[in-house]
């Protein structure tokens, strides 16, 4: 670290003792403060087209190509979920894990069942743990108490992720809330991870378990389920990390991009890591056409070695992200877990179908799961129906349909059938009430408030009037 000034070193002082009083790692410390010097000398974290280009087809392998299918591997495998999101972009206020998402089960019970189906079904004892946030963590032990099977004899339910200052941008200052001291914490984003598992003692307990490999997705992708075939492709080729890409589509097109640097290793670029100028090209999917579906896979072994080899440290690509807390501009220090595929020499991203990733970060996604495109399999899969021609784009008015209690407002009868519907867009204030179908291609406009059921849309419409049918 360059030679700081004294004013430089007090305020580094100033946020270690903030931190420490609020019971925090020193490793934890150190780590954000290493951020904090590179926010203060004017490092962004950005990747400019003169360090990335897209990715080389020999770094990329077809989930189509994997044909070794046995279970014997199983053994050595932990699936981790990150559950740290409140859901407040919808409107909660609690774990967004525990919103009834399909057949009246939220996110936790179809996880937690399939994680039993699959130690029934192959009588491997497979742990299951969360990430989760100081948020979440309470709420979801309590949540799981009604799966007494679920726990294993030295590995834990649950860790919890750290936490960092905000930073006031304008002085670099901690960021202090008059009323609400909460507010001056901000999650350090899923990179965090790696030192959660060192910390809380997760990575140790694992590998005294003979736990030697990691599968790691987000709580809310249902189609995140563990496959033997993607870990005996792992262990078979010595690969230390391993991400789950998709082809980008329009939807896609503004979440982060795999890539590759200059010394052909994968690297990952979020969009906060996107210079103001190179948006067009970062939101080209025919340039770069992958993105990270955040299901990771990696050799634990490797990981301990790797941190043991730089002081219990892993420091990922700064992410700068710049918001405003009730009026005042501050500076979130954030890392993303995906990032980690350019730390390992040997990193591989997978192209695996659609189907693995089946995200719920806003209603309209929400509304999918809920309708009849997905169904809910026997071994608890979400996955869609036989009739569905592919995922359907359904887009939402945020005017009326952002949060839950608009979202269950306007469709109180539940989701119209999507299975036959390719996209659907919503503007105004509509509600749907039972026996509404869609087709193909519709667009539906509502110039005033409007209310349809008993009826098959398959063309665009608008309505000038409160509609009945």
């Amino acid at each position: 670290m360059p030679e700081k000034t004294l004013s430089h070193s007090k305020l580094l002082d100033e946020y270690r003792l903030i931190m420490r009083n609020e019971g925090l790692h020193d490793l934890i410390i150190e780590t954000f403060i290493f951020y904090l010097h590179q926010v203060i000398l004017g490092i962004t974290g950005k990747l400019t087209r003169s360090e990335i280009e897209p990715p080389d087809e020999s770094n990329l392998v077809d989930y189509g190509d994997l044909k070794h299918t046995t279970r014997e591997n199983l053994d050595k495998l932990v699936i981790i979920k990150l559950n740290g999101g409140l859901g407040t972009s919808m409107g909660l206020k609690k774990a967004k894990s525990l919103l009834p998402v399909k057949d009246n089960l939220n996110f936790l019970d179809i996880i937690t069942r399939q994680v039993l189906d699959i130690r029934g079904r192959t009588d491997k004892k497979i742990p299951l743990i969360f990430m989760n946030s100081f948020n979440t963590n309470e709420d979801t032990l309590r949540y799981l108490e009604k799966y007494p099977n679920l726990g294993l004899f030295n590995v834990p339910y649950s860790f919890t992720q750290n936490k960092y200052p905000r930073i006031t941008k304008d002085t670099m200052q901690p960021f202090k809330h008059p009323e609400d001291s909460n507010q001056n914490w901000n999650p350090p984003g899923h990179g965090d991870i790696y030192m959660a598992m060192i910390i809380s003692g997760v990575l140790r307990r694992l590998l005294e378990a003979e736990i030697e490999y990691a599968f790691i997705s987000n709580s809310d992708n249902l189609g995140a389920v563990a496959d033997e075939r993607i870990l005996n492709y792992m262990v078979e080729n010595d690969i230390p990390f391993l991400m789950e890409v998709c082809r980008r589509t329009e939807i896609d097109k503004k979440g982060g991009h795999l890539a590759q640097n200059f010394a052909n290793q994968l690297v990952l670029r979020e969009v906060a890591q996107c210079p103001a100028d190179e948006l067009n090209e970062f939101q080209d999917i025919e340039l770069y056409k992958y993105f990270n579906t955040n299901n990771l896979w990696i050799n634990l072994k490797i990981l301990k070695k790797y941190m043991e080899e730089n002081n219990n440290l892993f420091l990922l690509p700064l992410i700068r992200n710049d918001k405003n807390v009730d009026g005042t501009p501050v500076i979130q220090i954030e890392t993303a877990m995906g990032a980690a595929i350019s730390m390992f020499a040997g990193s591989k991203a997978l192209v695996v179908p659609r189907e693995r990733f089946a995200p719920v970060k806003k209603t309209n996604d929400l509304l999918t799961i809920w309708s009849d495109a997905y169904q809910l399999t026997d071994d608890n899969r979400i996955a869609l129906d036989e009739q569905c021609e592919q995922i359907p784009t359904v887009i939402l008015d945020e005017r009326y349909y952002r949060t839950i209690d608009d979202l269950q407002k306007r469709f109180p009868d539940g989701a119209p059938s999507l299975k036959k519907c390719r996209r659907f867009e919503v503007i105004g204030d509509i509600r749907f009430g039972e026996d509404v179908v869609v087709k193909g291609d519709v667009k539906l406009e509502a110039r005033e408030p409007a209310f349809l059921f008993n009826v098959t849309l398959d063309e665009d419409r608008v309505f000038n009037s409160s509609l009945y049918e």
